[in-house]
């Protein structure tokens, strides 16, 4: 009777570590684009307004984002009287930023936006990335979290995956910032169901290392009409 209770043993922890190496960074994306809202409801999402507030060493201010899919992205902060304003499209990217002693929009240069250039996209570089020619793989558990690296040329996002929930919980990658590269860490929180039905986060933490931004969601808002001319830069 025992040896046959250790021979069952035995199986149950095979059969486990079999399940476990079977487990691929597909089915691990699968289930979180189930936990956020499903494959078909993410299909009909074309837009996504978002308006917050935003802190960032003890000032506060208003934050904005306008997300036009696969199109374009907008992402709009006033602290003190000082409007930063940051744009990636499919073909390029622009800024202002009065802190970096520009009060005219600016060319992106080029490694800030292929860093930056898959907020364009539901997910980033999460979704879809097969169909962009991207690799994922699926690395080791860290902790209660599956961490997804999604290798997009140069750029490398980590995703990492809550094992209970499956949202989307963290995301490190690197960023370059006036001529340096930067160690980047998002962390998202507060998931609530949107008017559209989707979960979005609604506490994003972005840490750049020598300082950090805090988002806190207003609203969302999903298939705004947004007016492309946008995502254009001004003439000077």
């Amino acid at each position: 009777m025992k040896a046959t209770k250790i021979y069952l043993l035995l199986l149950t922890a095979i059969s486990l570590s079999f399940a476990a190496k079977a487990q691929t960074a597909d089915d691990i994306i699968g289930k979180y684009v189930d936990a956020i809202g499903g494959k078909d409801k993410l299909a009909q999402i074309k837009s996504v307004y978002t308006d917050a507030t935003i802190s960032v060493m003890g000032q506060d201010g208003a934050a904005t984002t306008t997300l036009l899919v696969g199109k374009g992205y907008r992402s709009e902060s006033e602290i003190n009287g000082q409007k930063i304003i940051q744009v990636y499209t499919d073909k390029g990217g622009w800024s202002v930023n009065p802190f970096a002693g520009g009060t005219d929009p600016e060319p992106m240069p080029d490694d800030q936006y292929q860093s930056g250039k898959d907020a364009i996209w539901l997910g980033r570089s999460l979704l879809d990335y097969a169909a962009r020619g991207y690799k994922a793989e699926l690395l080791p558990k860290d902790g209660n979290n599956y961490p997804v690296k999604i290798t997009a040329g140069t750029q490398v996002t980590t995703y990492f995956i809550d094992a209970n929930t499956y949202l989307l919980n963290k995301m490190t990658s690197t960023a370059s910032m006036q001529g340096q590269e930067v160690n980047v860490t998002t962390t998202l929180s507060d998931y609530k169901k949107t008017d559209f039905g989707n979960l979005e986060p609604y506490k994003i933490n972005i840490d750049f290392g020598q300082f950090q931004l805090d988002f806190v969601v207003k609203s969302i808002t999903v298939n705004k009409d947004i007016d492309p001319k946008i995502f254009d830069m001004p003439a000077k």
